[in-house]
C-alpha cells in the first residue's frame, strides 16, 4: 500500500510508503487526500501524524511525471485539503522534506525534525519554483529574508537551523515517531496554530526586493528560475494569499513547459544515471576499503581529501621523508581551510587528517585495495612509479593513474596483471570538483572499470566514461575552445569582449580569465607535448605570453595584467600589442556578443560530435555532464549537446558553415551532419 493508517490511542499514524524517496506520484497524491477524508470523520482521534517509510520524508514531486499532463489531485488541493482538515496534521520529518514534500509539511498544522534532517525548496534548481504555496506560505512562517534565501537558492537548510528560524516546531531527540504521538498527545485540546493560508503576510524592508534582485540576478548567470522564484516570493508578500497563490502556479505552470526547466531535467536524469551505467549492469566492483594517493602536491592531497572524506584510511607516499612532510601540510591546509569556512569542526578536521598516514615506504602499500598515482605529468616519472607499484601491490589492487593528457595504456606498459590498472582523471580541487572520467585501456577488467564507478559513488562525484584520446572529452574539447578564443583575438575581437560574452552565455567566468587563473603554463606544457607528438597546436599569442614570462595571476600578467593584491583583471598594453603583430594582415571582423559565443561553443559541438563518433565519449549526455561539472558551462543550458539539440541542428550546422566561411571555425564535422539527418545525435552512439 502506499498509503496506510494506523491508530495509537487518539493519535492516527499515516505512513507514506512509496520507495525509494516517498515522491509525490500521483497514488500518494490521492491516498493523502483519501486519509484526510477518512479521518475527518473518524471519532476518537485528537491529531494525525504524518510520516514516511524507508530512508527519507517526501523528498519532493515524482519527475517523471513533469513531461506529462498533469493529474488531479494537484499538489496544492493535497495540501489545502490537509490544511484545513479538521483534525491537526503533525508532520514527522526525517531524510529530506524537499519541494513538494516541504510544501505538504507546511500544510500541516505542526513540523518536528530528527536532528539530521533536511527541510527545502530546491525547484530552482529543476528551472522551476514551488507550485504548491511553498513561496506563499514559508515566508507567513519564517518571514521573506530567510525565505528569500531558502527559495532563490534551493539549499536546504538543516533541522537545527529550521528550528532556529521557525521552520519547525521541535527537533526530536530518539524515535520521531514515539515523539510524534507524545507531542500529538502533548498538544491534545489545544487550540491548533492558525493555518499558514490565513496568517498576514510578513512585514519587509522597503527596500528587500531591490537588494535581493542585485544579489539574485548576480548568482543566477542568465538563469530564469531564481528571478521568478523571487517575483512570487514578493508576491506573497504584498498580495492576499489567493492571489499570491495564482501567481506562484501560473509562473510554476509557466516554467514547467520552459526550455530551461526541460535542460535541467535533462541533466538531473543524466546525473541520477551516470554512477550506473547500463554497460556495467551485473558486474560486480572489487572491494574498497583501503587507499592511497601517490604523491602529495595540490591534485594529490586534493584526491587524499576526497578519499578521506568518505571515511577510507588513506596511505600518502612521497619521494622522499621531506616531499611527505609537505604532502601532509597540504592536506592540513584543506581541512584547516574547511573549519575556517565552517564545514568541518576542529575535531573532525583532526579526525580526518588522523586517518592519513605520510611515508616513503612504498612497502606500506601491500594490502591496499586502490592506489591512485597523481605525481608529476610526466610519462617516465609515472612508469617508474607503477614498475615500484606492480612489486609491492598485491595482484588485485586495483591502480589507477589521474593523467591529463597522456595515454593510460603508455603508463601502464610493462604492469604486472595491467588488467587492474584505469585512468581516474579528478579535477582540482580534487576534494571539491565533482567530476570524475574514468578511463580504461584495452586490458582493463570489467570489474576494475566497475569499482572506478564505485569510487565515484562513494565520493559523491560524477563519474563518465572516457576513451583514450589527448585530453579525454574534457581537455580535447578544452583545447578546441583555447584556440577558437585566440582566433577570434586575431580577427578582432579583445579578450575582454571574448570572456564578457561568455560570462553573458552563463559560464561563470571567461577563457581568458580562466587561464590567467590556471596559469599559461598548464597549456604551455600540454603544447610542447603535442608538438613533440608530431602535432602543431594553435596558439601563437598564447606562446608568446609564455615566452615572455606571463603565465597569468601569479605572475601578476598573463592575458590581463594584476596590480598586486588584486586579482581584478585590467586590460594590457603589451597583450594589445602582440595581438596586434600577429593580426597583422588578417581581416578585421566586427562581432557582437552572441556570435563571439558561437565562435567557441559550436565549434565545442563540433568536436564533441568527433568524440561521439570515435567512441571516446558513450552518450551525448555524458559530455553534457563533463562539461557542466569540470568546465563551467552553465548547467540551465543542459550542456552543450543539449544546447545544440534544443536550439536546433541544423541552426548549429548553418551557423558553423558561416563561422567557417569568415575563418572563425572549422566546418561542420561529418558526425554533426549525420546528427542533423537523424535530429538528434543518438545516430553517434551506436558501440554504447
Amino acid at each position: 500500500m502506499t498509503i496506510t493508517i494506523t491508530r495509537q490511542a487518539s493519535i492516527a499514524v499515516v505512513t507514506v510508503d512509496h520507495p525509494p524517496v516517498n515522491a509525490l506520484a500521483r497514488a500518494v497524491r490521492q491516498g493523502l487526500v483519501d486519509a484526510v477524508a477518512t479521518l475527518d470523520t473518524e471519532p476518537g482521534i485528537d491529531a494525525v501524524v504524518l510520516t514516511c517509510a524507508g530512508r527519507t520524508f517526501i523528498a519532493g514531486a515524482d519527475v517523471s511525471e513533469f513531461d506529462k499532463p498533469p493529474e488531479a489531485p494537484h499538489l496544492p488541493d493535497v495540501v489545502a485539503a490537509i490544511e484545513t482538515a479538521a483534525k491537526p496534521w503533525i508532520a514527522a520529518i526525517h531524510g529530506s522534506a524537499l519541494g513538494g514534500g516541504l510544501e505538504i509539511a507546511l500544510g500541516c498544522a505542526y513540523r518536528l525534525a530528527v536532528t539530521g534532517a533536511s527541510l527545502g525548496l530546491p525547484e530552482v534548481k529543476l528551472g522551476l519554483i514551488p507550485g504548491a504555496g511553498g513561496t506563499v506560505r514559508l515566508p507567513r512562517l519564517v518571514g521573506a529574508a530567510a525565505a528569500i534565501d531558502m527559495v532563490t537558492t534551493g539549499t536546504p537548510v538543516k533541522a537545527p537551523k529550521a528550528l532556529a528560524i521557525g521552520l519547525i516546531d521541535r527537533v526530536i531527540e530518539g524515535d520521531l515517531l514515539a515523539g510524534a504521538i507524545a507531542f500529538g498527545q502533548e498538544t491534545a485540546g489545544q487550540s491548533a496554530p492558525v493555518p499558514l493560508s490565513s496568517r498576514p503576510a510578513p512585514e519587509t524592508a522597503p527596500d528587500i526586493w531591490e537588494k535581493a534582485a542585485a544579489q539574485v540576478s548576480a548568482k543566477a548567470k542568465g538563469e530564469a528560475a531564481p528571478l521568478r522564484a523571487l517575483a512570487s516570493l514578493q508576491a506573497a508578500c504584498t498580495r492576499d494569499f489567493p492571489a499570491a497563490m495564482a501567481f506562484e502556479r501560473e509562473t510554476f505552470l509557466s516554467l514547467r513547459a520552459s526550455s530551461e526547466a526541460a535542460a535541467l531535467r535533462h541533466v538531473f536524469f543524466a546525473e541520477r544515471a551516470a554512477p550506473r551505467p547500463p554497460e556495467l549492469a551485473g558486474v560486480t566492483a572489487r572491494a574498497l576499503s583501503t587507499g592511497a594517493v601517490i604523491g602529495g602536491g595540490t591534485m594529490g592531497a586534493g584526491i587524499a581529501a576526497a578519499l578521506r572524506d568518505a571515511g577510507l584510511p588513506v596511505v600518502l607516499i612521497e619521494r622522499d621523508r621531506e616531499a611527505a612532510d609537505r604532502g601532509l601540510a597540504n592536506l592540513r591546509a584543506i581541512y584547516d581551510g574547511s573549519v575556517k569556512r565552517g564545514r568541518l569542526t576542529p575535531a573532525e578536521a583532526e579526525a580526518r587528517l588522523a586517518g592519513i598516514t605520510a611515508s616513503d615506504d612504498y612497502a606500506m602499500l601491500s594490502e591496499t585495495h586502490l592506489v591512485i598515482e597523481a605525481v608529476f605529468e610526466d610519462l617516465a616519472v609515472k612508469r617508474a612509479v607503477f614498475e615500484r607499484l606492480s612489486a609491492v601491490c598485491r595482484p588485485d589492487a586495483v591502480l589507477a593513474t589521474n593523467t591529463s593528457y597522456l595515454d593510460p595504456a603508455e603508463i601502464a606498459a610493462g604492469l604486472r596483471n595491467p588488467e587492474r590498472f584505469l585512468g581516474l582523471h579528478f579535477f582540482s580541487p580534487a576534494h571539491v570538483m565533482k567530476l570524475l572520467e574514468i578511463v580504461p585501456t584495452d586490458d582493463t577488467a570489467q570489474d576494475v572499470l566497475a569499482t572506478g564507478f564505485a569510487l565515484a559513488r562513494l565520493l559523491g562525484k560524477i563519474p563518465v566514461r572516457a576513451g583514450i584520446c589527448d585530453g579525454f572529452i574534457g581537455n580535447r574539447i578544452l583545447k578546441v575552445t583555447r584556440a577558437q578564443a585566440e582566433r577570434l583575438l586575431l580577427n578582432g575581437a579583445t579578450p575582454a569582449a571574448v570572456d564578457a560574452a561568455m560570462r553573458a552565455f552563463g559560464l561563470p567566468m571567461g577563457p581568458f580569465e580562466a587561464q590567467d587563473l590556471g596559469g599559461l603554463d598548464i597549456a604551455a606544457f600540454q603544447r610542447k607535448a603535442a608538438r613533440a607528438r608530431g602535432e602543431t597546436p594553435f596558439a601563437p599569442v598564447g606562446e608568446r605570453l609564455c615566452a615572455a614570462g606571463r603565465l597569468g595571476q601569479k605572475t601578476h600578467g598573463g592575458w590581463y595584467d594584476y596590480a598586486a593584491g588584486n586579482r581584478t583583471p585590467q586590460p594590457s598594453e603589451t597583450v594589445a600589442a602582440i595581438i596586434a603583430e600577429e593580426a597583422a594582415g588578417r581581416p578585421h571582423l566586427s562581432f557582437d556578443a552572441e556570435r563571439l559565443a558561437d565562435a567557441i561553443v559550436l565549434p565545442m559541438v563540433n568536436e564533441a560530435c568527433r568524440i561521439l563518433e570515435e567512441g571516446v565519449a558513450l552518450r551525448a549526455g555524458d559530455i553534457d555532464l563533463v562539461k557542466i561539472h569540470g568546465y563551467g558551462f552553465p548547467r540551465w543550458r543542459g550542456g552543450p549537446m543539449r544546447y545544440a539539440e534544443a536550439r536546433g541542428l541544423a541552426d548549429i550546422a548553418k551557423s558553423l558553415t558561416e563561422l567557417a566561411a569568415d575563418g572563425l571555425a572549422d566546418p561542420p564535422c561529418t558526425g554533426l551532419q549525420r546528427a542533423v539527418v537523424a535530429g538528434n545525435f543518438s545516430c553517434l552512439t551506436t558501440h554504447a
